[in-house]
């Protein structure tokens, strides 16, 4: 089961089917997918959230495989921001999107602690990996945050194309150590 997350600004509710509405709204914009994978279809169909709610994220979560929450403002409940995720897996293990509006506020930084903390620390999972485009720069920038490092490279298909894309890690005794830094 996935739990309710909190951070300074955000709420981090478990996502549900009743959120594909806003999603559907929110989601398919040029600069959202772009860099998400080509696994995303695109053009975006009339019913892409329900049915990656119905066929994918939740019997995700229902299998113990994944963990989805919805992201909105403390200010603001009700409206949804954002998805971010976190998936059992070698090469991924965390994605998300936030919506054009929101975007360079630091708000999904606060998400991606909220989340790698749960990782680490209730999941208990040794590393975290992200594999993204090197154009994402903003992505990019998240991860340097956190303490993360490429470790390797290769090329994948994102919505946009093919790119040469980065693999990024960090480890449970690297993600403590910042935290006791700090």
């Amino acid at each position: 089961m996935t739990p309710a997350l909190e951070t300074r600004r955000l709420l981090l509710r478990p996502s549900e089917l009743a959120d594909a509405e806003q999603v559907q709204i929110l989601f398919p914009h040029w600069e959202i997918v772009k860099h998400l994978a080509d696994s995303v279809p695109w053009p975006y169909p009339v019913d892409g959230a329900y049915r990656y709610y119905h066929d994918a994220a939740l019997p995700a979560v229902e299998s113990g495989e994944a963990w989805h929450w919805s992201l909105r403002l403390k200010t603001d409940p009700v409206r949804i921001i954002g998805l971010i995720n976190l998936i059992r897996g070698e090469t991924t293990n965390r994605g998300f999107w936030i919506g054009v509006q929101w975007q360079g506020q630091g708000l999904m930084t606060e998400a991606c602690d909220a989340v790698t903390e749960y990782w680490f620390d209730v999941l208990n999972f040794p590393v975290l990996r992200v594999t993204k485009a090197v154009a994402n720069d903003a992505s990019r920038r998240i991860s340097e945050r956190q303490g993360m490092r490429v470790i390797s490279t290769e090329e994948r298909g994102y919505v946009s194309g093919r790119l040469p894309s980065e693999m990024w890690e960090i480890t449970a005794e690297e993600w403590n150590a910042r935290k006791r830094s700090k």
